[in-house]
């Protein structure tokens, strides 16, 4: 069963076990290497009559960074990179919504990295909604943006004998949501 997207008004949290948090960026200028954050969590107010006034906030644990190398992971925990002991908490908050059709939305709002905050805006596509076995309305939302990580801070690289670098500028962040409408 769905519901009508005025019916979706109301206070939401992520599900943690249907969310994914992922990201890309290039290695020695050949490759990709993709990677998630296992440990976050996220709230938001959806307004369905008015999704302008929609608002959302969510705090990624960067320790939680996981490449499937547990030595890279290592090494981007650190200041080269994302510092975690020194900024445990990379957060996103909107600071507005513009709807685009019934099933876009351009989410724009601060993300912080390190101790660098700067704007962002990320594509969404609603991507419906569903009453799940025990009763909770679930949305689903999918969006990325592409970031420069230089732009936060992270600007640790290193030379190619054949010339450019081992690590890429631009990372592309990936958000596949599961939210949960909150009982009143």
């Amino acid at each position: 069963m769905t519901v009508s997207i005025p019916e979706l008004t109301g206070d939401y949290v992520l599900d943690p076990t249907h969310t994914r948090i992922g990201f890309v960026a290039r290695h020695a200028m050949v490759t990709k290497v993709r990677g998630a954050f296992h440990t976050f969590e996220g709230t938001a107010h959806l307004d369905g009559s008015d999704p302008s006034r929609s608002t959302g906030e969510m705090v990624i644990k960067a320790e939680s960074i996981d490449t499937g190398v547990e030595q890279r992971d290592q090494h981007l925990r650190t200041n080269d990179f994302l510092d975690a002991p020194n900024f445990p908490d990379i957060i996103f908050r909107t600071t507005s919504v513009e709807p685009r059709s019934d099933a876009e939305y351009r989410v724009a709002g601060d993300l912080t990295i390190k101790d660098t905050t700067r704007p962002v805006t990320i594509d969404f596509e609603y991507t419906g909604n569903a009453v799940d076995p025990y009763g909770n309305l679930r949305v689903g939302l999918e969006g990325t943006v592409t970031i420069s990580r230089k732009e936060f801070g992270v600007t640790w690289n290193a030379a190619l004998e054949g010339g450019g670098v081992l690590v890429g500028d631009k990372v592309v962040l990936e958000f596949d949501i599961s939210a949960i409408k909150q009982k009143n």
